[in-house]
């Protein structure tokens, strides 16, 4: 039985999803719940398994193709017999109908007639034993009337040019020498540039000229004396409209156009390329679709207020270090990030207020007691905002193994739509990128949201005295019809002390 799977809704709401890759191929056998395609919501990528076990019969939708939900992405033959009354495509049925007997008549009537109608020659095609032609074989390939090559072309004036554009260089001193007009296959490519001035295509031409036509090597009428002086001034004889007679070349002629001026060559200048080798389009689309339309909707709806603290950071950089050979922390990565989340986690539990959001429809705030810590990370296909479920109820190792594990599957590109859902406070990393600060936007739904510096050395004043300290900036961006000035920049200093002084953290927690 012939099964089709569709697409399914996987996160709340989505109405389509792009094919990323298939892990299967028609052919392959499947089992139940194995993965057999990825797709990218506008939200994240996910794995599909396979609801049935079977052979798949077929990939409906190619890699890179968007997809409405409900519409059948995969068909797999599951070997079970098909339900009464379903009817299963067999030999005789299919997409096309039964041909009746008149109708196979009249086609195969129609493909017989088309047969016997020789083909026109496809564009550019040259008629055997034609000029540039193969030469032709022991029987003449017929042709329909109006088709093949027209030997006779229409008579063009001759277009004088230089000596230097006329290519390749050609000794000129003999009648009927070749010259540049000759193509290889020893054919004349333009029979009307041997044409004598004065005499129309009806009209027999000189016995030289026919020679030449004859022998496929263009020749000019010219006396020795006449081509010696061309030769000499750099003048193309095959160029020249004789003024003698039967249209030769005189010396006259040669010396009127040696005295032409020269025309004198285009200075080479730079060519912009193409547009398309300047720009790329890049199909806005997923995970940065919904993003922007996410940091469009923040922007624009809650109004933004953005402080800034300088923190010498100097004993959290200590403290990490220390972290890293305590047995606890021997299999989980400890960094920076770690302290500055703990410092967040602290200072959001003084500051109830700064874990809200705005409930519009309700014309309430809405104060969460938990702390959904999101770490808004880049990925090549956009950002998301993953966040530590319930991070205030864990300790120190539980919460550096819970960052490892979010940022580890956030690269990979694995970071499924309910591990992002419910955030309540944002941290992100610009300083991995080597950037001080910045502004960053909120995530939607949120009041809050602090931006965690480059750490570096600079001068800073201890003491009285000038010492080289390690240094970050934060920036704190809120909410401002929830947190105002105040708050803020109570939660922005503790957060401040905490990391110049880790031992505040025990002491405020």
């Amino acid at each position: 039985m012939r099964r089709e799977f569709k697409l399914p809704d996987v996160g709340e709401g989505l109405t389509e999803a792009e094919i990323v890759r298939w892990h299967v191929k028609p052919g392959d056998s499947v089992k139940v719940n194995q993965i057999v395609v990825e797709i990218e919501t506008a939200k994240s990528i996910v794995e599909l398994p396979s609801p049935w076990a079977g052979v798949v019969a077929d990939l409906l939708a190619e890699e890179g193709q968007t997809v409405d939900v409900g519409v059948p992405i995969i068909a797999v033959e599951t070997g079970e017999p098909p339900a009464a009354g379903t009817a299963q495509p067999g030999p005789s049925t299919g997409a096309a109908e039964a041909v009746g007997p008149h109708e196979e008549s009249a086609e195969r009537l129609a493909a017989l007639a088309d047969d016997m109608v020789p083909r026109p020659p496809a564009e550019g095609a040259v008629e055997p034993g034609a000029h540039g032609g193969p030469a032709p074989k022991e029987e003449r390939t017929p042709v329909l009337v109006g088709y093949g090559v027209k030997t006779g072309a229409a008579k063009r004036r001759p277009r004088k040019t230089t000596h230097s554009e006329t290519a390749p260089e050609t000794d000129t001193t003999r009648p009927g020498g070749p010259t540049g007009a000759q193509v290889s296959a020893g054919t004349v490519a333009d029979p009307e540039r041997v044409a004598v001035p004065g005499h129309t295509p009806t009209q027999p031409l000189p016995e030289p000229v026919q020679q030449a036509q004859a022998t496929g090597r263009v020749s000019v009428l010219a006396k020795p004396p006449v081509r010696k002086l061309a030769k000499d001034l750099g003048v193309d004889l095959t160029a020249l409209r004789g003024t003698g007679p039967q249209g030769s070349i005189t010396r006259d002629d040669v010396h009127a156009a040696a005295q032409e001026p020269e025309p004198q060559a285009a200075e080479p200048s730079w060519q912009p390329a193409a547009p398309r080798e300047l720009e790329e389009r890049i199909p806005v689309k997923g995970v940065r679709k919904m993003t922007a339309q996410a940091m469009v909707t923040s922007a624009f709806t809650a109004p933004h207020v953005t402080e800034f603290l300088q923190v010498d950071v100097t004993e959290t950089m200590a403290a990490v270090q220390r972290l890293k050979q305590l047995r606890d922390f021997a299999e989980v990565r400890v960094s920076p990030l770690l302290l500055v989340a703990k410092a967040v986690l602290v200072a959001a539990r003084r500051y109830p207020m700064i874990n809200s959001t705005w409930d519009e429809a309700a014309q309430e705030i809405v104060v969460k007691h938990y702390v959904n810590l999101g770490i808004a990370a880049a990925t090549p296909r956009g950002l998301v905002v993953p966040n530590v479920k319930s991070a205030h109820a864990l300790d120190l190792p539980g919460l550096a193994r819970a960052l490892g594990e979010l940022t580890e599957t956030a690269r990979a590109g694995r970071t499924q739509p309910a591990e992002m859902a419910g955030g309540t406070i944002t941290i992100t990393n610009v300083g991995v990128f080597g950037v001080d600060t910045g502004t960053p936007i909120l995530n939607p739904g949120e009041a809050a949201i602090l931006a965690f510096g480059q750490v570096r050395d600079a001068p800073w004043v201890v003491d009285g005295q000038l010492a080289v300290r390690k240094v970050t900036t934060l920036a704190l961006s809120f909410d401002h019809r929830i947190v105002d000035g105040e708050l803020g920049s109570l939660f922005l200093r503790d957060v401040g002390a905490m990391l110049e002084d880790p031992l505040r953290m025990l002491a405020w927690s």
